[in-house]
């Protein structure tokens, strides 16, 4: 069994891809991997299980999927030309179906959505100049912050 702490810090990403492949052999052997890591990416890409603790209290336990599923809401992320300059972008957007939050920085905007369907449908409805529409479940970074601020409780509490 092999522990590791914030194995790739300060690695370029070449390196980054060398280290990942031998960790891969090294596991592919029947060993066990062990690491703990800020860089969530990188644990949603290369982790077959993933544990998140808040407090000492393990609060997320399963794949990175799972661990996904865990935080509510969906996003909803593209380009609106001028949105950030527009001061009543902001509430137009929030009034979109679904819409739960609202970030806007520069062109970029990106909405939490509890149905990122609904919320994408009323965008081309309202004829929105929108490009390059993006839609997906929450990132590594959010699930984990969702556990950690409680905000994301699973059903069952582990033990």
């Amino acid at each position: 069994m092999l522990f590791l702490d914030e194995p790739t810090t300060g690695c370029d990403v070449e390196a980054r891809r060398r280290f990942w492949a031998a960790v891969r052999a090294f596991a592919t052997a029947g060993r066990a991997v062990v690491f703990a890591t800020h860089y969530l990416e990188e644990g949603d890409a290369v982790a077959d299980r993933i544990v998140v603790i808040r407090g000492g209290r393990i609060v997320g336990d399963g794949t990175a999927a799972e661990i996904k599923a865990l935080s509510d809401g969906r996003h909803v992320r593209f380009r609106l030309p001028g949105a950030g300059a527009d001061p009543s972008a902001r509430a137009a957007l929030a009034a979109l179906p679904g819409v739960t939050s609202v970030a806007i920085e520069g062109d970029l905007v990106r909405l939490r959505s509890a149905d990122s369907d609904a919320t994408a449908r009323g965008a081309f409805e309202a004829r929105l100049p929108l490009r390059g529409l993006e839609i997906g479940g929450a990132d590594p970074e959010e699930a984990c912050l969702a556990l950690v601020d409680g905000s994301a409780v699973p059903e069952e509490a582990p033990a």
